[in-house]
């Protein structure tokens, strides 16, 4: 075999659609474009999404674009497995996770997630907690305790 023997898969190649060539070709006069308009013109581009000033979908549906809750709480998020550093039985605050490099700061309340085992009882001091959070700190022989937020930024 050569390489000039070689030759595409039938079907494989298709000779593109030569416009404006005449009505004999099919493809004459108006060339695909059907009669006058912005789309009939040359040059023509719009934007996806475009709908001839009409205002569009994606305006007129917000929540097809996502909604941003403004009141959301956003906490700082520790898994029980991070807290196995500290020594059995003693108390876990937010300012001993900060020192402990666990949260980086105490601007956002922390909540403690179930995530790993805990090996250890300890008594645990957050703003929030999991139920299954809560459930595996106990059943260590620890304590789960809730503090408002404003204590844990103090």
């Amino acid at each position: 075999m050569r390489q000039d023997e070689l030759s595409p898969a039938p079907g494989s190649k298709k000779s593109r659609k030569r416009v404006g060539r005449g009505d004999g070709s099919g493809h004459g006069t108006y060339s695909g474009r059907g009669c006058k308009g912005q789309k009939s013109r040359s040059g023509h581009k719009m934007r996806p999404g475009f709908e001839g000033g009409q205002l569009p979908l994606i305006k007129r549906l917000p929540q097809k674009r996502g909604f941003i809750n403004i009141f959301r709480t956003e906490y700082s998020i520790v898994n029980i497995s991070k807290l196995n550093i500290f020594e059995p039985g003693s108390e876990v605050t937010p300012d001993k996770l900060v020192a402990a490099r666990i949260v980086k700061s105490l601007r956002h309340p922390i909540k403690i997630l179930a995530d790993g085992d805990i090996n250890r009882p300890l008594v645990v001091k957050a703003n929030k907690f999991s139920a299954a959070a809560k459930a595996k700190i106990e059943a260590a022989g620890g304590q789960a305790e809730e503090v408002g937020h404003a204590a844990a930024a103090n």
